[in-house]
This record gives structure tokens, C-alpha cells and sequence, in this order.
């Protein structure tokens, strides 16, 4: 009798401790169903894939935020990638925290057998998230360039930098066409013709994945060629509703991607925007019959941040529908759980096929296999090198070809180098200014000192004083000067919110000072040399009529000031072309080069034009 009843106390308290267990394990873990791989390693993919239960297929295809997600989570729920979204960094924000950061979560699933993860980020214009990292211009820029062995160079170097802090995977380059420059994201765009996309992206992403990076074409399709709506609150044109014909899709969004796929991009991520009604993110027909049938596109089709979230019905219903369309990994930053939790359901109860699922799992295998993660994901590299000479250098180069001189009266460029120069604007001496959005930070930031890197002021301030010239930033002392030279433009802003219906020198997205600095510039009665830092053409027409030079500078990155004086001053020469067309009023924004009636006699500046 004593020992019944011992046995029977043994067995209460093992039951008490196994519940106790239990219920510390969040609800739809792989704990719940002790489901753990006996190894990941010396597994083929197939043998790795069919080793798979529907639960842990089910966590390979989601990507959560890493401050959603605990390195204990990321093993106990078994997720097959994990992303920073703008702005989502390390404390510090240092290279060697993010590496610190990285190997936390690929350690600890190592340490269970769970298979690591693909850790992606926008490193859109550089390792740009990244303080110290080098700051490329944005691609509107490059496009100015058309310069393919410049944007492969590119590539490679960006890559390097995402490598050397761990990551593996890159949501670049966006192949966007764009068609209206009122889009907020017209600087993620090479420009509005398809002919720069076809010499850009196949180069941009070689260079990329060559150094061990995943590349990814974006926004799948014809992001950049969608409608403006007024009647709209908040997305006036991004994500809205692009209106085409087949031949117009073909010839004008698709050759960025057919590029993209020739060089064999590990991944495809679709657009939020609809084409004629239909929502991207739910169209079988675009994803799974056109792009992984007709084009043949063998990688990882990953949704953008929270998309999903856009097409009709319950979230399940939404899930369900991205899925079947064809989309292989949902980047659900904040609701991975429940995408979990949806996906085993929905093929449960038929609603989503095993099929569809080991096609999306296969996918994701095979490029964590490519890039050895399934064997060695754990970052040794040495952050001290992250941002070199050779790459600061590249950036440089890049930034000098991406310049494009549209007005020089008098031949007033190039300014000698022992000139003194009256230098004025919002953007003379700010590096954040010049970096733009998706800089640290999701929309960038004004900060005069955002990252390391080289102010137009500080590399005028250094010609002049090695050369007898004097840089003066005080109008008080105009009269002292042989010229003007005005730096004004757009503040940092990035997608819907940089959506303008106006575009002039004052409206919602310029900078402040503006137009204080260009009154005053006026005033002195000199010679006025125009920099423009924009991610776009804003409308110029009156005011250029007072300045004897004008330059458009795009959004140049941390080595502007540098690349920038070396064309002003004449040890370079202008070589950039407009990537996109410069209106003369609010009445030609989305009238460009694809428009039937295109007359280059009509605009302020036409497509490919440059002095």
C-alpha cells in the first residue's frame, strides 16, 4: 500500500512537471509535437525535405522581424528566415553588433538541429541600414551612369559589406520602371525606360550573389508603373493600380526581370500595386502560370512587408490566397505565428495543397544550400574592413558618373580651384541630405551627420584651401565672392510618404530652406551654380531661368561632397544622362519617353539628356 501510493505521489508530481512544460511552450511551437530533426547536415535536399512535418514546412516559409522574434523562438518554432526592416537594428548599430546579433540566432538553432535561417535586408544603395557602411547613391543615380561594369562592381562591393556582418540576403535590386515621377519611389528606379534595366540589373545582380549574397528583383510587376489617385488619403500612387495592356507589360516592366532571371537571381519579391484591378499578391496568373511557368523562374517568390495583408477577406483567407498564387515565403514580420498556424491548417483541411508546400520549401532549401547555410552559417568575418578605401573610392566614382549637367551658361563650369565661392542651401554641409531614404533608418533622416562620409562643404572647403580659394558660407560676406554655388533639394523620405502631386521647390517634400537660400542667392547679383539633392526632377521652370549652371546630383551617398567636386572643379568631366524626362510644369508628370507622342521639344529636359 505504501508503495502504490508512493508511485501514485511519483506520478502526480511528473505529470505536474511535464504540464508545467507544456504550457511555458508557446501555442504551435515544434515543441508542442516534439518535433525536432535528428540532423540537418549530410541530408540531401529532397531527403531533408521529406524528413519535414507539415508544421516545420510550414515555419520554413515564414520570415519574421527580428524584434519579434527571440533566437529561443526562432528554434522553437523552426522559421525559415528572418529579416531587419528599415530601420530594425542592433544596439549599438555597430558591424560587429549585427554580427554578434546574427550568430546568436544561427547558434542557438544549430544547438537544437533546426535548420538555420536566410536573414534578409534592404540593402538597397549599400549595407545601408549599417552604421559605417558605405552609402552608394540610389539607383536613380546608377541609372545616370549607364555604366554595366560600374554597377557590377557595385554589387560586389555591397555584397561584401552584407557579408562581412553576417547576412545573406539582399531585397535589391528594384527593377521598377518608373512611368510618374510623383512616385515616392522613383529613387529606387534606374528610370523609366526598359532600355537601362536591360543594361543595369543583369550586371547589379552578378556582382551581388557572385560574393555570397541573395539578390532579389523587385516589386514583381510594374511597381513603377501605377496611377495616380486623388481620391486616395494616404497612397496617392505607390501600391495603387497600374493599368496596361500585355504589350505594355512586356516591353516596359519585364525586361528588368528577364535580365534578372538570365543571372540566375536567387529571388523574386512581388509587388503590394494591383495591374488592372487585380492585387498582385493574389494572382496565380502572374506567379505561378507566368512567372514560374512561362519565364521559368526556379528561386524563392517572397511577399513584401505584410502584404498579404491587402487582398480581400479574413487573414486566413488571405494566407491561403497568397499561397496558392505561387508566393513561397511571407514575410509576416509581426504575425508569423499565426501564418504558421494557417498554413498547417489550410492544408489540413485541403484549403492549400502539400504540393504547393514542397514546391515553396524546395525553393527555400535549395538557396540556403547555395550559399552553404544548411552546412556553415555561423559569420567569422572581420567588420573591421566592412567599409574600405577600394569601396569608398568605388562610391566616389560612381557619384561622379551619376552627375548630369543640364545647364552651364558661359561655360561657368568647371569653377577654378583658387575661387571663392559663395556656398548656400539646406544641403551644403549634410551627409543625410545626401544619402536619402533608407539610410539607418527606413525614411532616412536630416541629420547633418547621419553617417561617416563627406559633405559637399567639407570637399569645396579642402580644394579651395590647397589651391588659395575660399569657401563662404556666410551671406553676409557675398560680396567677397566670384560666385554662387546654391545646394538645395528634397528632404529624405521613402515610399507612399514621398508620393507629391506638386514637385516644386516648396511643396511637402522639399527641403527646408529652400527658398530662403534661393532668394538670397538672387540677391547677390552673381553668377549662380545650381546642386540639386533629389531623388527626382522637380519642377524647375522659373527658377532655373536665374542660374548660369545647373546640376542634378540624385541622392549621392556618403561620398557625394567628394565625387561632386571632383566634376565642379574640372578634374572630371560630366558624363551622366537623364534617366528619366524633366517636366516643365505639373501638366507632363507621367508623360516620358514610352508616352506615344513622346516629343522631346516639349519638356524642360528629355529623356537622355546631358551636357
Amino acid at each position: 500500500m505504501k508503495k502504490t501510493n508512493r508511485a501514485i505521489l511519483i506520478f502526480l508530481i511528473l505529470s505536474l512537471c511535464f504540464n508545467l512544460t507544456a504550457c511555458s511552450n508557446e501555442t504551435g511551437s515544434l515543441k508542442d509535437d516534439e518535433e525536432r530533426l535528428l540532423s540537418v547536415k549530410n541530408l540531401t535536399d529532397e531527403e531533408l525535405l521529406n524528413s519535414l512535418s507539415l508544421r516545420q514546412k510550414a515555419a520554413q516559409m515564414v520570415q519574421a522581424e527580428r524584434a519579434a522574434i527571440t533566437p529561443q523562438q526562432a528554434v522553437d518554432y523552426g522559421v525559415g528566415s528572418i529579416l531587419s526592416g528599415g530601420g530594425s537594428s542592433p544596439t549599438p548599430n555597430t558591424p560587429s553588433a549585427w554580427v554578434a546579433m546574427y550568430n546568436e540566432y544561427q547558434s542557438k538553432i544549430l544547438s537544437e538541429d533546426q535548420i538555420p535561417v536566410i536573414y534578409g535586408i534592404d540593402a538597397v544603395h549599400g549595407h545601408n541600414a549599417v552604421y559605417g557602411a558605405t552609402v552608394f547613391p540610389h539607383n536613380i543615380g546608377l541609372g545616370a551612369t549607364r555604366n554595366p561594369g560600374l554597377m557590377y562592381e557595385i554589387g560586389k562591393a555591397v555584397s561584401e559589406e552584407v557579408r562581412l556582418t553576417g547576412l545573406n540576403w539582399t531585397f535589391a535590386p528594384a527593377v521598377s520602371v518608373v512611368q510618374d515621377i510623383r512616385w515616392g519611389r522613383t529613387y529606387e528606379s534606374f528610370g523609366e525606360s526598359a532600355e537601362i534595366q536591360k543594361l543595369l540589373v543583369n550586371p547589379y545582380v552578378r556582382g551581388i550573389q557572385e560574393m555570397g549574397v541573395a539578390a532579389t528583383a523587385k516589386h514583381f510587376i510594374a511597381d513603377g508603373g501605377t496611377s495616380w489617385d486623388d481620391n486616395s488619403k494616404t497612397h496617392k500612387i505607390d501600391q495603387g493600380n497600374a493599368i496596361l495592356t500585355e504589350e505594355e507589360l512586356r516591353e516596359i516592366h519585364l525586361p528588368g526581370y528577364l535580365e534578372a532571371i538570365e543571372a540566375d537571381v536567387d529571388s523574386i519579391m512581388v509587388s503590394f500595386s494591383s495591374i488592372n484591378g487585380e492585387k498582385l499578391h493574389g494572382s496565380q496568373d502572374m506567379i505561378t502560370d507566368f512567372l514560374k511557368g512561362q519565364l521559368g523562374f526556379e528561386g524563392i517568390v517572397v511577399s513584401d512587408y505584410q502584404a498579404l495583408h491587402q487582398l480581400p477577406g479574413t487573414f486566413e483567407q488571405q494566407v491561403i490566397t497568397c499561397v496558392n498564387a505561387g508566393v513561397d515565403m511571407l514575410m509576416e514580420p509581426h504575425n508569423w505565428k499565426e501564418t504558421i498556424n494557417v498554413i498547417v491548417n489550410a492544408v489540413e483541411n485541403g484549403d492549400i495543397s502539400m504540393d504547393r508546400v514542397n514546391d515553396a520549401v524546395a525553393r527555400i532549401l535549395k538557396v540556403k544550400r547555395k550559399y552553404n547555410l544548411l552546412d556553415n552559417p555561423i559569420s567569422d568575418q572581420n567588420t573591421q574592413d566592412l567599409s574600405s578605401e577600394a569601396h569608398k573610392e568605388l562610391a566616389r566614382r560612381a557619384v561622379r558618373e551619376s552627375l548630369v549637367l543640364l545647364k552651364n551658361e558661359n561655360q561657368i563650369l568647371p569653377l577654378k580651384k583658387d575661387s571663392n565661392i559663395l556656398l548656400i542651401g539646406p544641403a551644403i554641409d549634410n551627409v543625410g541630405y545626401q544619402c536619402g531614404g533608407w539610410t539607418i533608418t527606413w525614411e532616412g533622416s536630416p541629420e547633418k551627420s547621419l553617417v561617416p562620409g563627406v559633405s559637399i562643404k567639407e570637399a569645396f572647403e579642402k580644394i579651395a584651401e590647397n589651391n588659395g580659394g575660399r569657401i563662404i558660407t556666410d551671406y553676409a560676406d557675398a560680396a567677397q565672392a566670384d560666385c554662387v554655388v546654391l545646394v538645395i533639394g528634397e528632404e529624405p523620405y521613402a515610399e507612399f510618404n514621398g508620393d507629391n502631386g506638386q514637385l516644386d521647390l516648396y511643396s511637402h517634400t522639399s527641403m527646408y530652406g529652400n527658398r530662403e537660400a534661393i532668394e538670397q542667392a538672387k540677391e547677390t547679383g552673381l553668377p549662380i551654380i545650381t546642386i540639386m539633392i533629389a531623388g527626382r526632377p522637380m519642377v524647375i521652370t522659373q527658377e532655373i531661368s536665374g542660374w548660369d549652371g545647373f546640376v542634378m546630383a540624385w541622392l549621392p551617398g556618403s561620398e557625394g561632397g567628394l565625387g561632386i567636386a571632383d566634376c565642379v572643379y574640372g578634374d572630371y568631366s560630366f558624363t551622366g544622362k537623364l534617366p528619366v524626362t524633366w517636366p516643365k510644369d505639373q501638366s507632363q508628370f507621367g508623360y516620358n519617353i514610352n508616352s506615344p507622342d513622346y516629343d522631346p521639344a516639349k519638356v524642360l529636359f528629355p529623356y537622355g539628356f546631358g551636357m
